[in-house]
């Protein structure tokens, strides 16, 4: 398994791990209609190309975790202030499950936070999320408070909760 920064070779890999993904977390707690809306707007080749060529404020890039060159696994993030970093997205091809593959996208994105000064780290995990609460509390996220869900369109209520965790420095 190698982890490395991505590139746009990746982008079909990243579009569908991410899709798959988000689908199998979510069909038991959103709408199809609200999964697929958001795969068509943060997931598309297009969009992820824009993502994977990006270089800015806010926003590290994706990595991947590759399994003989296959795409298994994606993580992006940025730091959110001084100090402060976010996990934006994580996702894993479903059938990849308890690996240890997102242990290490984690790290490896922590690792690059860390050098640019960030002591602390945060996500959003929607409520409900039985993949992903387990993981972050495991890994030393702490909750902190619910929002609203970043996506919702004015007839949703769907709910996110913010994790944060201290960063070895």
């Amino acid at each position: 398994m190698i982890v490395q920064k991505a590139t746009l070779e990746h982008v079909e890999g990243i579009s569908r791990v991410c899709s798959e993904g988000y689908r199998n977390t979510y069909k038991e707690t959103h709408s199809a209609k609200y999964i697929e809306r958001i795969i068509k707007e943060f997931y598309n080749h297009e969009r992820v190309a824009g993502d994977v060529n990006y270089e800015g404020d806010g926003w590290d890039g994706y990595f991947v975790a590759l399994d003989d060159a296959e795409v298994v696994g994606a993580i992006g993030g940025g730091m959110i202030e001084k100090g402060k970093s976010e996990v934006f997205v994580l996702y894993l091809d479903p059938s990849r499950r308890g690996e240890g593959i997102g242990t290490l996208l984690l790290k490896a994105l922590s690792d690059i936070q860390v050098g640019k000064g960030a002591t602390e780290q945060w996500v959003s995990v929607a409520k409900g999320n039985q993949k992903g609460i387990p993981f972050y509390e495991a890994r030393g996220f702490e909750f902190v408070e619910e929002t609203v869900s970043y996506a919702n369109e004015a007839t949703e209520e769907y709910v996110s909760y913010r994790y944060r965790r201290k960063l070895d420095v």
